[in-house]
């Protein structure tokens, strides 16, 4: 059953760093993204959900369990973002208890860390804790904000689920490094930083995408207000 668990984690992180890089790759709105993106959705939740169960019954570890449950409500919110209608439904106030409980994890743990002897909680310092916490803390706020004004529909919609999916794939290539950097990069390969590239990459194309939608979201209401002089 562990062998099981941990090769499904292995295989579907491999596979949704391909796919996630391959969806980046295609038209946003293209048939190749969506079915690209769904490959990506799919492995994520198997990785993060597999990673969940070992690091909660298996071999417990908090820094693991909040890492891998807080990689799962991001695929999910996302994906349910490219999915869904203008409604509310369960699912949205069920995320928001997930990512809220993730958020007082990370401050409970970050606190026991910072008071024990050698300032880690299982092998992770407090400020890991307190910065996994703090970006729970902003998507629940998300959360909150969408479930106030009753949904979410055109430019923020693309945007929910664009920014969600991007910060799912940099938590997995910061899993795979530096969480596994010494294991398949050489000591000098690692004092160039190279290995940090695709990190910037996704990065800074969700900053620029997240522009464009948010240009585009502006552009409509320039446009009336012009027609109305």
């Amino acid at each position: 059953m562990v062998k099981a668990l941990l090769l499904l984690h292995v295989c579907s992180a491999a596979v949704s760093l391909l796919a996630g890089f391959t969806a980046m790759a295609f038209r946003k709105g293209s048939g190749l993204h969506g079915a690209a993106g769904t490959i990506f959705f799919g492995s994520m939740l198997c990785a993060s959900g597999a990673g969940g169960i070992l690091a909660t019954f298996i071999h417990p570890n908090t820094g693991n369990i909040m890492g891998s449950t807080l990689t799962f409500y991001l695929v999910a919110t996302a994906w349910v973002a490219a999915k869904r209608g203008n409604g509310l439904n369960l699912f949205d106030l069920g995320a928001l208890v997930w990512v809220l409980t993730i958020v007082v994890a990370g401050a409970t743990w970050g606190f026991e860390a910072a008071s024990s002897a050698t300032g880690l909680k299982d092998g992770y310092p407090a400020p890991m804790y307190f910065i996994f916490g703090s970006i729970a803390l902003l998507f629940a706020a998300s959360d909150v904000r969408m479930l106030a004004r009753g949904g979410i529909a055109g430019a923020k919609r693309i945007a929910r689920h664009l920014w969600r999916m991007c910060m799912a794939l940099l938590f997995a290539l910061l899993s795979f490094y530096p969480g596994q950097g010494p294991r398949f990069f050489s000591r000098w390969l690692r004092s160039t930083n190279l290995p940090y590239v695709p990190h910037v990459l996704v990065a800074g194309l969700m900053i620029l995408w997240l522009y464009r939608v948010s240009v585009r979201k502006r552009v409509p209401q320039v446009v009336a207000a012009t027609g109305a002089m």
